[in-house]
């Protein structure tokens, strides 16, 4: 398990997987350890995958300073990874929350990228948000599932923030609720550093107008990739995401949620392996 030493004297794990061209690979949660995306979909018979854990996240340290967890502060953390291998430009591939950071990143060393793949992006960092009727909607593309009736009210009532978050409507952030995904759901407790998650995405740690302006003269290839029964993003707000960019194009995946590569691996792994090979 490589490690380099930031700028501030954090200690960060990252996880090399698979062999070949390296592929950098930031996690969402927001903070939650790199161990969830396992070898994205058999990405690894195409790429050697660096995967970072985040600071205060699996086997990276817990910073000095708390205050270093909001999203803008973790961008010279990139840098000092890209740095620790000595590496020019690079390949960045971002889920969820980790895509906010991934964008921070590209606005501030936009020549480091080399090809950009945001995969069900939060896009926060653009100053664009889903919906709580983007995900309702979203949810009622599976009214035909056994476990939606029980569901689906749960679901509406934490959205409106009439109740706290719970298990039963978990299946809606996945494309197939099936043995894979609850044990994918199970761990995420175990691996996300709930404590600090909300300084993450903070007030204050995102100016979108200045990154907007320094996204829209990117020079690299853009990815945003959506599920399509995903609520956040849902596809419609993934293009408007992509169309922050001079180079991008958008995917959406058939019967997909937020983890496209839990529910059709092969399908995840060939539009991947399309795009960085292009």
């Amino acid at each position: 398990m490589p490690t380099f030493t930031t700028a501030d004297g954090t200690r960060l794990a990252h996880h090399l997987r698979g062999e070949g061209e390296p592929l950098a690979v930031l996690p969402g949660g927001p903070l939650r350890a790199s161990a969830y995306l396992g070898d994205l979909g058999g990405l690894t018979a195409h790429r050697r995958l660096a995967l970072l854990d985040l600071r205060g996240t699996g086997d990276s340290a817990v910073p000095a300073d708390p205050a270093t967890y909001a999203c803008d502060r973790m961008t010279e953390d990139v840098e000092d990874w890209r740095e620790h291998p000595g590496l020019d430009r690079f390949d960045l591939l971002a889920h969820s929350a980790g895509a906010a950071l991934a964008m921070l990143y590209a606005a501030r060393h936009p020549h480091r990228i080399r090809r950009l793949l945001l995969i069900t992006p939060n896009p926060s960092a653009l100053g664009l948000r889903g919906t709580p009727e983007d995900r309702l909607a979203a949810a009622a593309l599976r009214a035909h599932e056994p476990w939606f009736p029980e569901a689906y009210p749960a679901f509406r009532a934490w959205l409106a923030g009439e109740a706290d978050c719970d298990d039963v409507f978990l299946p809606f952030f996945h494309g197939r609720w099936d043995d894979t995904a609850r044990a994918h759901a199970d761990a995420e407790p175990a691996q996300t550093n709930e404590e600090a998650a909300d300084r993450y995405l903070a007030e204050g740690a995102f100016t979108p107008d200045e990154t907007r302006a320094a996204l829209a003269a990117l020079p690299a290839p853009v990815l945003v990739y959506a599920g399509a029964l995903d609520g956040g993003p849902c596809p419609r707000l993934a293009r408007r995401v992509a169309a922050c960019f001079p180079h991008a194009e958008v995917v959406v995946q058939p019967g997909a949620a937020h983890d496209p590569w839990l529910d059709d691996p092969e399908e995840f792994r060939r539009r991947i392996a399309g795009f960085l090979d292009r």
